[in-house]
């Protein structure tokens, strides 16, 4: 008794179209949480900034598509509390704008990256 069997597959998951699909869910989720994560920042630092002049806030912003920075602002450090003049050296703690901001977008990112998900699946 001989037996011949062949396959043939095709289809999204065969020919790279799914791969293709979920890489650029990946980008789109970063740039999308890094956005997000500018918008909560900023937010943060209006609410708790007591002088702002407005630089900092202007030199906040999104690089890579995917990190969020102050674009090495001298003071940026002493602002968040983790430079070397902040206390016990001076009185200043520092804000907690980007701890407070990491935990806002750690809440969010789940419901985000859902959302944006059913957007790629179908081609998948």
């Amino acid at each position: 008794m001989l037996l011949d069997v062949s396959t043939r597959a095709t289809g999204p998951l065969f020919d790279g179209r799914a791969r293709a699909a979920a890489n650029a869910y990946v980008n789109r989720l970063e740039r999308q949480l890094a956005e997000e994560g500018l918008n909560i920042l900023r937010v943060e630092m209006r609410a708790v900034f007591r002088n702002p002049t407005g630089y900092y806030e202007s030199r906040c912003r999104v690089e890579d598509g995917r990190r969020i920075t102050d674009s090495r602002v001298v003071y940026g450090p002493w602002l968040a509390g983790v430079g070397s003049r902040n206390f016990p050296v001076t009185r200043f703690k520092g804000y907690d704008h980007w701890i407070r901001t990491r935990h806002q977008l750690n809440e969010r990112k789940v419901g985000l990256g859902e959302r944006l998900l059913r957007r790629y699946t179908g081609r998948m």
